[in-house]
């Protein structure tokens, strides 16, 4: 099976996940995630998300690195980040292995992606406070509004304040969408019915 995200750095051919394939301001670099930097357990949780349906479906997989969590309870983008395991390279030094025949240069899998969506390069990288644009078969994980990621900024992978306002975002929209789900679960089934139907079958047991 074909996986989006995954490849190497061309020299040392150490395995690295794409978390940002270009960022803003800077195309001709991207933020990777070193994988023989994890533990087990890290790297583990790291590629059941790469290989998730979300995650596949994700435009950039930081996107996904952000709603998911470590075995610790981390979040793993903010994990990553604040431990080191995220580095910014140059697209040139990056090569992509969606299977392991297959070998494509980022900067060449930038340059087609742009090709298609009729952009530059530049125009490529998730923007701050834009909702992220996902594949055609995105999941409704994937469509979710906590995709309101802020880039790397130009001089570091990710400062603190771009991750509180991240948390913030993210909080926002979880908080929202709680909210909406209590809302149709009480269409469904509301709560007094709910606490009545209980009531019923303790007095008949």
């Amino acid at each position: 099976m074909a996986l989006k995200h995954v490849g190497r750095i061309k020299k040392s051919k150490n395995k690295v996940v794409v978390a940002y394939r270009t960022i803003p301001g800077d195309a001709k670099s991207a933020v990777v995630v070193n994988t023989q930097a994890l533990s087990a357990d890290e790297h583990d949780s790291l590629m059941i998300q790469v290989e998730s349906q979300a995650g596949q479906s994700a435009y950039e997989f930081a996107e996904m690195m952000a709603r998911a969590s470590l075995p610790d309870g981390r979040n793993m983008l903010a994990a990553f980040h604040t431990t080191g395991k995220m580095m910014k390279v140059a697209v040139e030094e990056v090569e992509m292995q969606p299977d392991h025949q297959t070998t494509i240069p980022l900067n060449e899998l930038n340059q087609m992606i742009a090709d298609q969506k009729g952009v530059t390069i530049d125009e490529l990288a998730l923007q701050p406070n834009v909702p992220a644009k996902t594949e055609s078969k995105a999941t409704p994980v994937a469509s979710m509004q906590t995709a309101d990621i802020k880039a790397p900024a130009q001089d570091s992978v990710l400062s603190d304040e771009d991750l509180a306002a991240q948390y913030r975002s993210q909080a926002d929209s979880l908080y929202k969408e709680a909210k909406a789900l209590r809302a149709q679960a009480e269409d469904l089934v509301p709560t007094t019915k709910k606490s009545k139907a209980k009531a019923t079958a303790s007095a008949a047991g």
